[in-house]
């Protein structure tokens, strides 16, 4: 892929050895299970009403416009943590800023794809990242394949990690949003509309961070520490995500990244005109607590925790390839994040 158009997503490569096998993911909503771990529950006072919603069937995005018409408030007004999956039974935190008058009492909403487990009060309003990450259950149907390399797989996940790749969500219907991106920053688009300006910037920004991970699978180095790689609190080399000021790596680690950015110039340079600034992100994701059972010859039942801002996509692709049910709509997550 040159730099002047990214009109698909490259195949990045994997950590493991391809098992071979097949399963269907979200043949049915309980297949995917995702509880949000909050960074903190409310104190029982303050101007916002923190709701504890459990979601079957819809999106995030109209979860909060419902609960901004049935408190009477403006939807900037009602907060989440992060985006979670309409094909899926979720749980997740909601706030709603109301400082005045008396609290409605939200668990008495009725809707079929959502209800309200319980609500208190807090000091604060939720916004994107508010969140420790995600725990998920996820039961993969039709399972076919060698089990015993996907067992392998999974043992080395366990023990290693997976590479922490965006998952494909990031980047619009069809990887759509990258090209969108470049040719904003190219200046060959004007996009007015801040929030979509936003979307293609973080599309063009996790872009960028996939092609340096993928580079470093590539040159046979995952799971290694380089020489000049910058470490995260857990001790795990990280890689950009662009933007203004020096790469903060050294010797290897930096002509690597550097060579990445090179290649794809037209978008490192315009997120640098664009106002980000330099920021790291670590290149293995670790799954906690993870563990698998074999309900039925052909099911896998996969539980593992992730931390805020990596993607289950991640696992279950150094799994086993999945397909999931034609009912996608454009412009949807795809897995929660």
């Amino acid at each position: 892929m040159t730099d002047a158009q990214y009109t698909t997503l490259p195949p990045w490569p994997k950590a493991y050895p391809a098992s071979g096998a097949r399963a269907t993911l979200k043949s049915l909503n309980e297949d995917f299970v995702v509880t949000e771990l909050p960074l903190q529950l409310p104190s029982g006072e303050g101007e916002h009403i923190w709701l504890d919603i459990e979601k079957n069937g819809a999106n995030t995005a109209f979860v909060a416009q419902q609960l901004a018409e049935a408190a009477g408030v403006q939807e900037r007004d009602v907060g989440y943590a992060g985006l979670k999956d309409r094909y899926a039974i979720t749980r997740q935190w909601f706030s709603i800023y109301f400082p005045k008058g008396d609290t409605p009492d939200l668990t008495q909403l009725q809707h079929p794809e959502f209800k309200v487990l319980g609500q208190s009060r807090h000091v604060k309003k939720l916004r994107p990242g508010d969140l420790q990450g995600n725990r998920f259950r996820i039961v993969l149907r039709d399972v076919a394949g060698d089990r015993a390399a996907i067992e392998a797989n999974l043992q080395a996940i366990a023990a290693q990690g997976v590479p922490n790749y965006f998952g494909a969500q990031r980047f619009g219907f069809e990887g759509g949003n990258v090209e969108q991106g470049r040719a904003m920053l190219a200046r060959e688009i004007r996009v007015r509309n801040p929030k979509k300006k936003g979307i293609y910037l973080s599309a063009v920004r996790s872009f960028v961070f996939n092609e340096v991970l993928a580079q470093r699978i590539q040159q046979g180095l995952w799971g290694q520490t380089l020489p000049g790689d910058l470490l995260d609190d857990a001790g795990r080399p990280t890689g950009p995500l662009w933007g203004r000021g020096r790469v903060s790596t050294t010797d290897q680690a930096q002509a690597l990244e550097l060579a990445v950015a090179q290649r794809h110039a037209t978008l490192c340079d315009g997120m640098e005109h664009a106002g980000l600034d330099q920021e790291r992100r670590p290149l293995v994701a670790t799954p906690a607590d993870m563990s698998w059972a074999w309900p039925q010859a052909d099911q896998l039942e996969l539980t593992f925790a992730l931390p805020a801002g990596t993607y289950a996509t991640s696992v279950l692709s150094e799994v086993l390839h999945t397909t999931e049910p034609e009912r996608q709509v454009e412009g949807e997550a795809a897995l929660s994040e």
